[in-house]
């Protein structure tokens, strides 16, 4: 390959030189892009919650505006490209139809992610839940989708306008603590003062039960643990326990030792447990 002919775009060698040499400046670029805009970013946000967020969300927009130019200016600065281009944008509104059909998806994911980032229903870090099968921690909020990871460490990705419409539990945005509801079933015959004693003692004996209890509630001395028969049927009677916990992600491992402490509690305190009927045709 001559020398001169290296600039003129339009040997092969020459175009493969030029696009390694524009991608080359378009990954540096995007290096030094981000880089700014996390120092910048971290210095105006308010908190570390809002800046993770804001910096996932902007890196990998600036990532995809600096590479999507990148291929326009080689599509349009190679002659033999820009010829084809040309030719193919030339071809009637048919095919600005379809991309711009195509392009909806991505548009709407665009802007829900940018509405995620501005208004901040839940930021990277917060524990949300959609529904039973779809909860976890935010991971990350690209330009397309939201990533949660869920507590079997897999993740579910979620397209940014279908979560913006979407009613979303968030437990982490403004306070940590929340109330945990406990169902506990016993026997018809059973002693229902004592059964309330027994969950009361083992719910205040658990490693994240805090007493959220106001001044007021705590003068006029309410109890910590809050207990309500909410049912009772032929088979059994229900107890609820309305207890605070101050970490939303141990949610799941407090209701299961408390229930398993209870049950134990219940054999050994001799309380009734339900007890089936079983009814024969005749």
């Amino acid at each position: 390959m001559k020398l001169d002919n290296i600039y003129d775009l339009k040997s092969a060698e020459s175009i493969i030189l030029y696009i390694l040499i524009v991608f080359i400046i378009s990954f540096f670029a995007t290096k030094i892009l981000r880089f700014i805009l996390k120092r910048r970013l971290k210095k105006k946000l308010k908190d570390m919650e809002d800046s993770e967020t804001g910096i996932n969300f902007f890196k990998n927009s600036i990532k995809f505006f600096v590479y999507t130019s990148s291929f326009l200016v080689i599509m349009f600065s190679i002659p033999s490209f820009r010829d084809k281009a040309s030719y193919i944008f030339s071809g009637a509104g048919i095919l600005a139809a379809i991309i711009g059909f195509a392009a909806q998806s991505a548009i709407s994911n665009l802007i829900a992610g940018v509405f995620i980032v501005i208004f901040k229903p839940f930021r990277v870090g917060d524990f949300i839940k959609l529904d039973t099968n779809r909860m976890g921690v935010v991971q990350d909020i690209t330009m397309r989708h939201t990533v949660i990871n869920n507590f079997e460490n897999k993740r579910l990705i979620i397209p940014n306008s279908m979560i913006s419409t979407e009613s979303v539990f968030n437990h982490t945005i403004e306070d940590s603590k929340i109330l945990t509801f406990n169902s506990f079933k016993i026997g018809l015959k059973a002693d229902i003062d004592k059964a309330k004693k027994i969950i009361e003692e083992e719910a205040l004996k658990m490693e994240y039960t805090i007493d959220n209890r106001s001044p007021q509630d705590i003068l006029a001395n309410k109890p910590q643990v809050r207990l309500r028969c909410i049912e009772v049927n032929e088979i059994f009677i229900n107890l609820r326990a309305l207890v605070w916990i101050n970490d939303p992600f141990k949610e799941f491992e407090f209701k299961s030792l408390l229930r398993e402490s209870v049950h134990k509690r219940f054999i050994k305190e001799k309380i009734e447990l339900p007890t089936p009927i079983m009814r024969l045709n005749g």
